[in-house]
């Protein structure tokens, strides 16, 4: 037997370390990120097998157990992609001869609600979770374990290869979202749809949309028809604007289950209510409706706290989208209420809780709610910039005092509406610039010191739209940041290094080139050429 080399002792030694999810040199997770796939998020364990790779061919099939219900649809789902640019049949549950692709439910408990294993080798590749959503995060790791080119939508020469590898995989935290503000500029249900698919490609399993701000109400409220038709009738700069019918966004709301993301709605309140309060009269403490708004500044605006009619109003909004929407949490907003004064803002919050739970959600807002009592149950947004024992840390500590877990989204790190630096063409500057290593780079478990793991509920990439018009605005500033927020939301923190994940974050190019992703070439990452 031949004695190992320096390299093959280096690279197994990091292999293992990163598949057990332990620390690795800098220079280790390097050499192993290059021998082992190129996957974001990074698996719990990834190990490469012996023997050939797997090969898609035209007799090829897909098997699916159980044969209905979500599983199947998944199934179908990852069918009509491989369909598209390999040109195979690809038949779902017909019997072939050649190499099949197995979804099967089943596992250890340890996988949980979104956890799979996928095994590849010459003759098959099986993934096995306990549920449908877990068989979902495992198709979308094998669609990056086969060639960039297979997310094309025209017929592409082969081979399609899968290497022969192990992977036993299961997410960190259970809420991993992306924020999409469609009230200071309208996106359309296509924009939105196109966003639920690249972002699903990562593992995300949250979109939060931001329906209603100072410039815009996104979303018909028939017991309150102006909100949609006057108030979402212009945008920051002026223009059109434009609002969601119930149908599209139950449209919105069926597209991203499909890709098992949930949709959470927020209507943000007390502040930033200008489209309301210009839309109704009767909503303002002096009665005498403000215009419209195109700006970008904040704080001016409030709810009237005082008033009967403004808990009457909220209590119709709140059903009417609890109505429409199958997921769990109403995110109330209660952020940059500078024009409340703040015991009317605590009266407000404590009075609109209640409302969101008796049309059977769950209270989510931004962490400015610590200030009132928090309902059992509620889950705090952290975004202010600041890091450590800063004070603008302490409204996400008196949100867990409180009971509240935390989703951490700190605007320096984890907003990406934030230029990357002073030469970027989009994008605001007011918690600094946020390079792609700044987005990757913390752990959303000690930024804000005094906290516990268990206190955090998981992270979030707000977009904010003051400066996006197109949904290849929204492109440039998501990507390439935003997959790094899914890992930091979905990997163990042992796997977490940048060395050798800027290879892997690289080794997407391709993948983006193929789907057209306008995306941003940071000088940071080793781009190919």
């Amino acid at each position: 037997m031949s004695r190992p080399t320096r390299r093959t002792i280096l690279t197994a030694a990091a292999a293992t370390a990163l598949s057990l999810g332990l620390p690795t040199t800098p220079a280790e997770a390097a050499e192993s990120a290059a021998e082992l796939p190129k996957l974001i998020p990074a698996p719990a364990s990834l190990k490469s097998l012996p023997g050939k790779d797997f090969q898609l061919t035209a007799r090829s099939s897909i098997a699916v157990l159980p044969a209905y219900g979500q599983p199947l649809a998944a199934a179908e789902m990852l069918a009509g992609v491989l369909r598209q640019s390999t040109g195979f049949a690809l038949p779902v549950n017909r019997p072939s001869s050649g190499p099949k692709i197995v979804l099967t439910l089943g596992g250890p408990a340890s996988l949980g609600q979104e956890g799979y294993e996928l095994t590849a080798t010459a003759h098959a590749v099986l993934i096995r979770a306990r549920t449908a959503e877990g068989l979902f995060r495992g198709i979308t790791t094998l669609r990056q374990l086969l060639p960039a080119k297979v997310e094309a939508s025209s017929h592409q020469p082969g081979p399609w290869a899968v290497p022969s590898v192990r992977i036993a995989d299961h997410p960190r935290f259970g809420w991993r979202g992306a924020m999409l503000d469609v009230s200071r500029h309208f996106f359309p249900v296509a924009a939105v749809k196109r966003y639920l698919d690249l972002i699903s490609l990562y593992k995300i399993n949250v979109l939060h949309l931001h329906l209603a701000d100072d410039q815009g109400w996104r979303i018909v409220v028939d017991s309150w028809p102006r909100l949609a038709t006057y108030g979402g009738s212009t945008q920051v700069g002026g223009g059109a604007g434009g609002y969601y019918t119930k149908r599209d966004y139950q449209d919105l709301v069926a597209y991203a289950a499909a890709r098992f993301i949930t949709i959470v709605p927020e209507i943000d309140s007390p502040g930033h209510t200008n489209a309301a309060l210009a839309s109704y009269a009767e909503l303002n403490c002096d009665g005498v409706a403000p215009p419209l708004y195109t700006g970008t500044d904040v704080g001016f605006s409030s709810l009237c706290v005082a008033k009967p009619l403004t808990y009457k109003f909220l209590d119709d909004v709140v059903r009417e989208i609890a109505e429409i929407t199958p997921g769990a949490f109403y995110h109330l907003g209660g952020d940059e209420a500078h024009s409340t004064p703040h015991d009317d803002y605590v009266t407000f919050v404590d009075k609109l809780q209640p409302i969101v739970k008796a049309h059977g959600k769950r209270v989510i807002g931004w962490d400015e709610i610590g200030a009132a009592s928090l309902l059992p149950g509620s889950y705090a947004q952290h975004w202010d910039p600041a890091t450590g024992n800063q004070p603008g840390t302490e409204k996400a500590r008196n949100a867990v005092a409180k009971g509240a877990k935390l989703v951490m989204s700190p605007a320096s790190r984890a907003y990406l509406d934030m230029k990357y630096n002073k030469q970027t063409p989009l994008g605001l500057s007011w918690a600094g610039y946020v390079e792609v290593k700044d987005s990757y780079d913390w752990d959303p478990a000690t930024i804000v010191s005094g906290l516990q793991e268990s206190d955090i509920a998981g992270v979030e990439a707000p977009l904010w739209s003051e400066t996006l018009v197109k949904i290849a605005d929204i492109e440039f500033m998501a990507f390439p940041r935003l997959p790094g927020i899914a890992e930091l939301g979905w990997s163990p923190a042992a796997s977490h290094g940048w060395d050798a994940y800027k290879l892997r974050l690289a080794a997407q190019a391709p993948r983006w080139s193929v789907l057209g992703v306008n995306y941003y070439r940071s000088t940071q990452v080793p781009w190919p050429s």
